[in-house]
């Protein structure tokens, strides 16, 4: 039996290992900004996206290694981190309302 691209085409695509909406809620560790902003975002294969609650992009790799970039109006934050099955945490820093900040960020998939 001869294996192409039709058949390659045929097979249903898979989902990455954290495909889904992941709840991202934001602690401030240095600066003065407000802990507790929570931001929605999806994981689509390689690809992080938003899911409402402002614009998101990044992405993560296989071992779950993220990298992600966060707008909510003038304000801004980049972090990495790390995903697992249902949860992950990593750092962040940016600036939010004019104060330049930096901390930690727990996930959770929803």
């Amino acid at each position: 039996m001869m294996s192409g691209p039709a058949e390659a085409k045929a097979r249903p695509a898979r989902g990455g290992a954290y495909d889904g909406v992941w709840n991202v809620v934001f602690a401030t560790t240095q600066g003065t900004c407000s802990s507790g902003y929570s931001v929605p975002f999806t994981v689509t294969g390689s690809r992080v996206s938003s899911a409402g609650g402002g614009r998101v992009s990044g992405a993560v790799n296989r071992a779950g290694s993220v990298a992600v970039n966060v707008s909510v109006g003038r304000s801004h934050a980049s972090g990495g981190g790390r995903l697992a099955a249902g949860n992950g945490a990593g750092t962040w820093r940016g600036e939010i309302s004019g104060d330049r900040c930096s901390g930690t960020w727990q996930a959770t998939r929803t």
